[in-house]
C-alpha cells in the first residue's frame, strides 16, 4: 500500500524480486481521502482479490491505512511497515509528527505544501501536494535528480482531512509486525518511526535511506517482507 504523493509504482523496485520467488504481488491504489474511506476500500480489495494468507505492506500513510484495514478483510497474517506510520487508536498523522522535527511539521504548511481546492470537498478541506523543493530536499533526497523531478510532477495529493482523522483500529495489537526505518527520513524522522515500531512490538530493521527507501534501497523492504512471510 503506497503512501501520500505516490501510487503503486512506489513498489516497482520491490515487486519483481517477490514475483520472481513465486509470490503474488498486488499494489492497489490508496485513495488518500482519509482512513474512513481508504481503509474500507483496501479491506474490500483484499477480500475480493486475494485468497490464502496475506502479508500486508504499507509505506508512509499507507501504514496508517493498513493498520485500520488489516482485520476487516481477507486472511492477513502479518504487517510490514516501510518508513511508515503505525498509529494507536485515536492518533492522527499530524499528532504523530507534531514536535518530531519532521520537515512537514512547520508553522506555515504552505512553505512545504501546495494546497489546492477540489470539487465536492467538505468545508475547509483541500488537497495537499509537495512543493518541488520539498520533494528534492526532504522526501526523496537520495534519488537521482531526474527521478525526484518525476516524483514532483506525478505525485497524487492527499487531503488535509486525511491527516487530521484519527485511527480507529490498531491491527498491530493482534498481528505480528515488521518495520523498516529509514535513518535519513526527513518526513517521519527515524526516532518517531522507532518509537511507533517499538510500541507495536515490531521486528525492526534500519536502512540508510530517505523516506522512499523502497525506491532507493529496495533490498531492505524485500528482506523485511520475506522475513514476515517466513515467520507466518
Amino acid at each position: 500500500m503506497h503512501g501520500a504523493w505516490a501510487d503503486g509504482s512506489s513498489w516497482n523496485a520491490v515487486a519483481p524480486e517477490l514475483q520472481g520467488q513465486g509470490y503474488t504481488v498486488l499494489a492497489p491504489p490508496n485513495l488518500l481521502r482519509g482512513v474512513p474511506i481508504d481503509a474500507p476500500y483496501v479491506s474490500s480489495f483484499i477480500a475480493q482479490r486475494t485468497s490464502g494468507p496475506v502479508v500486508l505492506v504499507g509505506h508512509s500513510y499507507g501504514g496508517f491505512v493498513i493498520t485500520n484495514a488489516a482485520t476487516e478483510g481477507g486472511d492477513v497474517k502479518a504487517l510490514v511497515f516501510v518508513d511508515a506510520f503505525i498509529p494507536e487508536v485515536g492518533e492522527t498523522t499530524f499528532q504523530i509528527l507534531g514536535g518530531s522535527g519532521s520537515a512537514l511539521d512547520v508553522p506555515d504548511p504552505t512553505t512545504v505544501l501546495d494546497l489546492i481546492g477540489y470539487p465536492g470537498a467538505p468545508e475547509g478541506d483541500v488537497d495537499a501536494y509537495l512543493k518541488p523543493a520539498t520533494v528534492h530536499d526532504a522526501f526523496a533526497q537520495d534519488l537521482p535528480e531526474a527521478d525526484r523531478a518525476v516524483i514532483a510532477a506525478t505525485q497524487r495529493p492527499i487531503t488535509l482531512a486525511a491527516n487530521t482523522t484519527p485511527s480507529a483500529v490498531a491491527a498491530w495489537k493482534t498481528l505480528p509486525s515488521w518495520a523498516v526505518v529509514g535513518t535519513e527520513d526527513k518526513v517521519i524522522p527515524p526516532a518517531t518511526q522507532r518509537s511507533m515500531a517499538e510500541r507495536a512490538g515490531a521486528t525492526i530493521s534500519e536502512v540508510g535511506a530517505s523516506h522512499v527507501s523502497m525506491v532507493s534501497h529496495p533490498e531492505a523492504a524485500i528482506e523485511a517482507i520475506l522475513a514476515a512471510v517466513a515467520a507466518v
